[in-house]
């Protein structure tokens, strides 16, 4: 009995013992479980919180491919749109974070966005053009989705140059009469010949638009500004010339001129207006009287980055637009403001008052000669920022007529090269975004949906010449200096 009991006794304690170690266990693993969850669940708030804002997934279609951005500049007035951009929040407030450099030289621009080291930049408007049809096999393509700035350039001559200049230019009640023509050019040219002594005059690159309108005005005149021929490698610009063009960086302009290497130079602003300022030179012809709403600056950028980070480049050029138009709107309310952020030493580092002068509405030629200037900065009101088929085309011809392009094109080919190159299809996704972000008006953009991007046909002031962009050879056959 004994034995029957304290059997029954540890089998009775035993099952206490399991249900109390099955209860440990049960406690146990419960534990683990909750262990494993927290320790699961914290992984993943700490991933969110390292991520890095440039490694976003593309999860979401409106995704920003790439947050943290450099954008390349060079100290001219027309780089206003990007430093508003950046200043007034239109950059963050489309989650971009953006740094603008100064760079010494186009050159060096372009080579760096080509080479990936900036990711966009403030560009000649004919650079991304260049950048399709230079003949050598290493050249990054390059497009534009908006266009900075349209006119705002001159050309600026020394004091004595001018002095020997204003002997041939027709008079208006007391003043020079305007536009000026190359043609009072001549005689001083002609002297340096007889002297043996090369006549040399800046420009900023050779695709260049002050290349272009440097040497646009100069054969107008009569003076045979020089031709390029790639195919054999002579990139000089200067055969056949009777005056040499250099390249100089746009803040050297000045001390160039005054140093005596160069008799004069086309460039944009301010380093003409400052050149008047200080008593250094006189500008005789701005670009809107050579080519008038033209295509000055666009923001460009390589083809391999905006195929890449489609909603990165939509988020630019939407804060472009803002940008662009805060600086035109108001009547032009806003160009003091404008004018003294853009004299800042971190942008282009001239006193404010020199910028002023071609920022709110006039320009200064000489001393004293002073005239309205209401459009020679433009970057919203018109034309909205809209990187337009012919304007490319318009700068199209130029290559062709000084030999950058080596034989001739069909109207068709003109285009159609317009056509890769300047992309209205970008821009118009940008401001309809802002449209249906409530941010713009569509009364804002009239021409934007019935615009087939191609300018009516536009006659120059200076030699009566007409575009038209859908005849670029009939153009070209216009003019007596220059190839066909």
């Amino acid at each position: 009995m004994f034995s029957e009991h304290l059997a029954s006794i540890l089998l009775f304690e035993g099952v206490q013992s399991m249900i109390k170690f099955g209860k440990l266990m049960k406690k146990i693993l419960l534990n683990k479980v909750f262990l494993i969850l927290y320790l699961v669940g914290l992984s993943f708030l700490l991933a969110s919180c390292q991520k890095e804002p440039d490694q976003e997934t593309a999860a979401s279609p409106l995704a920003i491919e790439k947050t943290t951005l450099t954008i390349g500049f060079v100290k001219l007035t027309d780089m206003a749109p990007l430093a508003i951009a950046v200043e007034k929040g239109f950059f963050k407030d489309e989650g971009l974070n953006v740094k603008l450099e100064a760079q010494p030289s186009w050159g060096v621009l372009y080579e760096r966005v080509q080479k990936d080291e900036l990711d966009a930049a403030h560009m000649l408007a004919a650079m991304p053009l260049a950048s399709f049809i230079d003949p050598s096999s290493n050249k990054t393509p390059i497009i534009t989705p908006f266009t900075l700035s349209y006119n705002g350039a001159a050309i600026t001559v020394s004091n004595n140059v001018w002095n020997e200049m204003k002997k041939n230019v027709p008079m208006e009640h007391n003043l020079p009469k305007h536009p000026i023509s190359a043609s009072s050019l001549r005689p001083v040219i002609a002297q340096y010949k007889q002297q043996q002594k090369v006549f040399k005059l800046g420009m900023t690159f050779p695709t260049g638009t002050h290349n272009y309108m440097l040497r646009y005005w100069l054969a107008a005149g009569g003076i045979h500004p020089g031709t390029y021929d790639p195919a054999h490698n002579n990139t000089s610009g200067n055969i056949g010339s009777d005056v040499d063009l250099t390249v100089i960086p746009p803040p050297e302009m000045i001390s160039t001129m005054v140093e005596g290497v160069t008799s004069g130079y086309s460039v944009g602003e301010p380093w003409n207006q400052k050149a008047v300022k200080k008593g250094f030179g006189v500008s005789v012809i701005t670009s809107d009287a050579i080519w008038e709403n033209g295509a000055d600056k666009v923001f460009g950028l390589t083809q391999k980055f905006a195929q890449q980070n489609p909603t990165t480049t939509l988020k630019l050029v939407k804060a472009l637009i803002r940008a662009s138009h805060w600086l035109d709107e108001n009547n032009d309310a806003n160009r003091k403001e404008a004018t003294e952020i853009i004299a800042q030493d971190n942008y282009i580092r001239v006193d404010k008052d020199i910028i002023a002068n071609s920022m709110t509405g006039v320009f200064e030629y000489e001393p004293g000669d002073v005239r309205p200037a209401k459009s020679f900065h433009t970057f919203f009101k018109g034309q909205y920022g809209i990187p337009y088929y012919s304007d490319a085309v318009w700068w199209l011809t130029q290559m062709r007529r000084w030999g950058q392009i080596s034989t001739s094109q069909t109207d068709q080919w003109y285009l159609e090269t317009a056509k890769q190159v300047y992309r209205p299809d970008l821009y118009t996704q940008a401001a309809q975004a802002l449209i249906d972000e409530g941010k713009m008006q569509v009364t804002q953009f009239p021409t934007l949906k019935s615009n087939a991007f191609i300018k009516a046909p536009q006659t120059s002031p200076l030699d009566q010449v007409v575009f038209d962009a859908h005849q670029p050879n009939r153009f070209l056959a216009a003019f007596k200096i220059g190839y066909k």
